[in-house]
């Protein structure tokens, strides 16, 4: 009997169990796994830059599938078909939308967009898609209109440094500030040469200032002893009884009812004082017109 296991046979074998290895294998490590099961959907694009097989296919920022297939489709030319894995879960309204997205770092990817619709798509049909312009595309649109406006101003600023640096005045001035700078040390050491000099004799006389302070704090010191010795309070005890009885005169003086006041205050009294003394100044005048009248001289 001939043996099927022949030596050509195992040899075969194994190259074929090898080769499917290796296919699963490089599946596995694209992403693909051919062991899970998966819905199949199609989109239809006329750009598909960036995207390749085994990108993820997101939902809300959440994986559910990625592309197995990508492929140009020749009955419709322009167009790329795309073949999309989904979980089995996952059903797709008929409304919904597959966008291309892309990102700095991770590249393309599909982005689901869920419809409200109640009819669902079925497995193997086209999931309607939407022009979504990509990332450099939006970077382009967005910040080079931002960059173009700001490169005239940044050119002006340019210009104008340069201006700036090489105007002879800013040369001139920074000369200035060395001369500036030089005279400054200078003047640093003479202050610190004078400072050497005339401290000691600075501080000489303020020790004789000091000793007179002494002295003018020892005069002080006396004399404060000396107005405690004062009989301050006997004194201001004087002072303010003084003070009363001048007070008691000028109100006697300004109370008509009593004798000074009557004196300071009478009219009757000023007009008698003021009748006496005419009669006095005619007495006096009388007198010494006739003498022998009131002066009686007898010789014995």
């Amino acid at each position: 009997m001939k043996k099927i296991f022949t030596r050509e046979f195992i040899i075969g074998l194994s190259v074929i169990v090898a080769i499917a290895i290796l296919i699963v294998g490089i599946d596995y490590l694209k992403g693909v796994n051919l062991f899970k099961p998966a819905n199949f959907y199609y989109a239809t694009y006329t750009d598909v830059a960036g995207l390749e097989t085994a990108a993820p296919v997101t939902l809300n920022g959440y994986k559910v599938g990625q592309v197995r297939e990508i492929s140009y489709d020749y009955s419709n030319p322009g167009h790329i078909k795309v073949l999309l894995a989904l979980n089995k879960e996952l059903h797709i309204p008929d409304d919904s939308r597959a966008n291309i997205g892309s990102t700095l770092l991770s590249g393309a990817f599909i982005n689901l967009e869920l419809g409200s619709s109640r009819k669902m798509l079925e497995v193997g049909s086209d999931i309607p898609t939407s022009a979504s312009p990509d990332l450099m595309s939006s970077l382009t649109n967005d910040m080079m209109p931002k960059v173009n406006a700001i490169l005239p101003r940044i050119d002006t600023l340019l210009y104008n440094l340069n201006l700036l640096v090489t105007d002879p005045a800013l040369l001139a001035s920074v000369r200035r500030l060395d001369g500036i700078t030089e005279n400054l040390l200078l003047t640093s050491g003479s202050l610190n040469n004078t400072m050497s000099r005339q401290v000691p004799s600075i501080l000489n006389g303020a020790g004789g200032v000091i000793q007179n302070i002494d002295t003018i704090t020892a005069n002080l010191t006396l004399l404060s002893s000396q107005l405690k010795a004062l009989p301050i309070q006997s004194t201001m005890n004087n002072v303010e009884q003084i003070t009363e009885n001048l007070s008691r005169f000028s109100r006697q003086l300004n109370d008509p009812g009593s004798s000074l006041g009557m004196l300071t205050s009478s009219p009757e009294l000023y007009n008698r004082l003021n009748t006496v003394a005419a009669d006095i100044d005619s007495l006096i005048v009388d007198i010494k017109k006739n003498p022998k009248r009131y002066i009686s001289i007898k010789l014995l």
